[in-house]
């Protein structure tokens, strides 16, 4: 957006005109919730494979355990800008049941094609399958809605989450496995899966978003770049590290030392990793604050908002005074305008700042525009606490 342009806006209406919808979103919702119908079934189906329903409620129990803490944390990475709850959802369930659909047809058919072992499926033929059929939902909503994903941390936030459904299936399979007990499992019943819950669910529950990340990482660059060839390149090379990285996991429990040495140090190489990545997505969520107030304040210049409105646009405590103020002063009401126009505010500012930065956002000027009118239309409806000292020399 240029200058000339910014300075020329004014708000068309009071009717705003929303934000250009995705084509074929009804479908797609449809098709998502009949997915996700088929993905309990399937869960079910797998839990039983326990043998009895004290195995299947236990395979169930131990693999929801984890889901509150992880959607916690990448809740709490995505707070500033939140994305879509559709396709948050969409990602889970693509996560549970499409990616392991895939994968599991592949390796049935790898291994049998091939005659591989155990140990080689599971170390090679499971990244190579698994890792492509969870990033093909990032890959896919990269291609089909770009705007959804604008940077590194929404990569993060949806690799997560695919990784989260995909295991939360996965461990399910395999508490059921362990409950059943084989040959070569010393333990079984309540104790094999609790044992198996315990490296899992306790240990390792950030292993399958942690080896998709590595592909998120790569969609947050790529849609940062211009060029289609750096686009599928750093894409590619996304993918390889996330095939890698699993392949280290699975391949140090296959073919690793008897004593475990292979095990741990993978699992020290992986863990380092996470720490890497967990301290990488925080310095971004808090440089989120810096560019939503520097964004802001510009548009403040410009006349769109007025500067008493920032803080409590920005930052998270003037945020919920300002919704406290509302709904104790004024209602209910008045406070779901507030939490609305703070969340098209955040919208708006991101946007504009990644427009001003000289990156191509599909349809980017109209978006802006867009939210600006709906701002506009529920400030007669606006009820902000009185301006800060900070702020008052702005009046």
């Amino acid at each position: 957006m240029t200058d000339a342009a910014a300075a020329s806006y004014r708000p068309a209406s009071m009717l705003a005109r929303e934000p250009v919808q995705q084509s074929g979103r009804t479908a797609l919702v449809v098709l998502f919730a009949l997915v996700a119908i088929g993905g309990v079934v399937g869960g079910v189906v797998i839990s039983l494979s326990a043998g009895d329903s004290e195995g299947a409620g236990l395979s169930v129990f131990y693999a929801m355990i984890p889901l509150p803490f992880l959607w916690f944390c990448f809740w709490w990475l995505d707070r500033y800008e939140p994305e879509p709850l559709r396709y948050k959802l969409a990602a889970f369930v693509w996560g549970g049941v499409v990616a392991v659909a895939i994968a599991l047809v592949v390796e049935v058919w790898a291994q049998k094609a091939f005659d591989l072992s155990d140990e080689a499926t599971a170390s090679f033929v499971a990244p190579l399958a698994e890792e492509p059929a969870k990033c093909l939902f990032l890959l896919l909503t990269f291609v089909r809605w770009r705007r959804v994903i604008d940077g590194v941390l929404d990569g993060l936030i949806y690799a997560g989450i695919v990784g989260i459904g995909f295991a939360f299936v996965e461990n399910i399979g395999y508490y059921a496995s362990s409950y059943l007990g084989s040959p070569d499992i010393a333990l079984a019943g309540s104790q094999g899966a609790t044992t198996t819950f315990v490296v899992r669910g306790i240990f390792s529950p950030f292993a399958h978003p942690l080896f998709t990340s590595a592909f998120g990482i790569a969609i947050g660059l790529a849609v940062t770049r211009k060029s289609t060839i750096a686009r599928i390149l750093i894409g590619t090379v996304g993918l390889a590290a996330s095939v890698g990285l699993h392949g280290l996991w699975n391949g140090s429990l296959s073919y690793g030392p008897s004593d475990g040495t292979g095990f741990l140090l993978a699992y020290l190489v992986l863990a380092c990793l996470l720490a890497v990545i967990a301290a990488v997505a925080i310095v971004v969520r808090v440089r989120q604050v810096r560019v939503l107030e520097r964004s802001l304040s510009y548009v403040a210049e410009r006349g769109w908002i007025h500067p008493a409105e920032i803080p409590y646009l920005s930052r998270f405590g003037y945020r919920k005074a300002a919704r406290r103020f509302a709904r104790g002063n004024h209602g209910k009401d008045a406070a779901k305008v507030v939490t609305r126009y703070q969340r098209l505010a955040t919208e708006m500012a991101f946007l504009h700042d990644s427009l001003m930065s000289g990156h191509s956002r599909p349809q980017g000027v109209e978006r802006t525009y867009a939210l600006l009118d709906s701002m506009y239309a529920l400030r007669p409806d606006l009820r902000l606490p009185p301006a800060l000292h900070s702020t008052r020399r702005h009046y």
